[in-house]
């Protein structure tokens, strides 16, 4: 099953449509072209009271290559950032907390984009990657197209000493460490996958 974030809304690509009906509400789409998709995908922009839309095809990586063909791509990357302590780093761009993620560069590799990104986003060094995190999708607006972004997460640890630099002219105007039992406090004022990330790794309850 793929998960694509469309703000505050959910699509499910998925093969298994007996229990997704079975055990969720929304909007259930069985895949028959790509031209009627994006009549749907539209559909669902506008119809902002269905929260959920589930699309089905029994050849999932089929279903997500079609998926991807609606949108203009982008790829980026960012991590969950640990220090020595423990604590988590956040930024807060553009009123919500988020983690540091952005586009990736001509060939630049994933691993290479969030460590960068990183750094540009809060001034942080001194970064290492200790494994993959996750794979997100979201879907937002960029003047009259529809961008689908994929975002690489990392874990990531760092050995500075110090307190982090927002980068302003990206729209950030706070980048903190939190202990982990303060990070509950951002629900309510963050994103939806941010809030997934937390869960894979219990930082938030389930």
């Amino acid at each position: 099953m793929y998960k694509v974030f469309y703000q505050d809304r959910v699509i499910y690509l998925t093969e298994d449509f007996s229990s997704s009906f079975a055990n969720n509400y929304g909007l259930f789409y069985k895949f028959y072209d790509t031209t009627e998709m994006k009549e749907l995908l539209l559909l669902f922009s506008y119809i902002t009271s269905i929260k959920k839309l589930y699309i089905f095809h029994n050849k999932l990586e089929q279903l997500h290559r079609q998926f991807r063909s609606c949108f203009t791509n982008i790829t980026a990357a960012g991590g969950l950032v640990r220090n020595t302590e423990g604590n988590i780093l956040f930024i807060k761009r553009k009123g919500k907390w988020d983690l540091p993620k952005g586009k990736a560069e001509k060939n630049e590799s994933p691993e290479e984009t969030a460590l960068r990104e990183i750094t540009e986003e809060t001034g942080i060094s001194k970064l290492k990657i200790t494994g993959p995190l996750m794979t997100s999708y979201h879907i937002y607006q960029q003047g009259t197209e529809l961008v689908l972004k994929k975002n690489l997460w990392f874990d990531v640890e760092t050995s500075f000493i110090g307190e982090p630099v927002p980068e302003t002219k990206e729209e950030i105007t706070e980048a903190i460490w939190f202990e982990p039992e303060d990070v509950p406090m951002i629900l309510g004022n963050t994103y939806l996958s941010i809030i997934d990330i937390l869960k894979e790794r219990k930082l938030l309850p389930y």
